[in-house]
């Protein structure tokens, strides 16, 4: 099986309306795997589903071979499963160390966390520059690495990474996608969301492309990018 695989899931945010309309998709070791589609489509709502934040009326989820599909967030997050919703969600009056700290509130071996804390500092550099700075002090792309790091600090299988770039300049965007290449190195696979469609193709594997909670159409990411429709309707052009 795939490391993870999501079977037609019906999700949505009140009884009465359904933003996903059974959407499936699989994401294997190792892979970068991009959804893209329009804004309304039940990207966010796929990572809210898998992640156990919003409960599947329907269909079935499978992480590791076990299925998890109303498994909690905390045993997700044990099981090495990751996800860095979009914007910033940090804690601004705690420093950028106590953040990374809360990020590992399961883990309970404390000397293993000190070694993964290190091996985030040496990934970001400059997370443990600012290691005694308020987190709220960060630039956007600072507390974005913030983010990753502190996902990293538990050695997932999986992160689900929303909108990397939102809200970013360009020169900070391109720092936060070099970051989630040097992720992918390491071996763990990446479910992205990413507004800049375009760039977010270019680093994937594979990518499926959602509209009005359904799925469109799947496929290998370059193929997908240079898909002449695919540009028209979702690329710009």
């Amino acid at each position: 099986m795939p490391l993870l695989q999501v079977k037609e899931i019906v999700a949505g945010y009140s009884k009465e309306l359904d933003i996903l309309n059974g959407v499936t998709l699989n994401v294997e070791k190792g892979q970068v795997v991009s959804i893209i589609g329009p804004n309304g489509a039940g990207k966010s709502t796929v990572f809210k589903t898998i992640f156990g934040i919003l409960r599947t009326r329907q269909g079935q989820i499978f992480f590791k071979n076990e299925e998890v599909t109303r498994a909690h967030p905390r045993n997700l997050l044990k099981n090495g499963l990751c996800f860095v919703p979009q914007g910033r969600n940090v804690f601004p009056l705690m420093t950028v160390t106590e953040n990374l700290e809360l990020g590992a509130y399961v883990e309970s071996d404390q000397a293993g966390l000190k070694r993964r804390l290190d091996m985030v500092y040496q990934a970001f550099p400059i997370l443990k520059q600012r290691s005694g700075q308020r987190a709220g002090s960060l630039s956007g792309g600072e507390m974005q690495m913030l983010e990753m790091g502190r996902a990293l600090l538990l050695k997932p299988d999986l992160i689900l990474l929303d909108e990397p770039s939102l809200g970013l300049s360009p020169l900070m965007a391109k720092d936060v996608f070099r970051k989630i290449e040097e992720i992918r190195q390491t071996g763990t696979a990446i479910l992205m969301v990413e507004q800049n469609a375009d760039q977010s193709l270019r680093m994937s594997d594979y990518a499926y492309v959602l509209e009005e909670g359904r799925n469109r159409c799947d496929g290998p990411a370059e193929d997908i990018r240079t898909d002449e429709d695919i540009k028209r309707l979702y690329l710009g052009g």
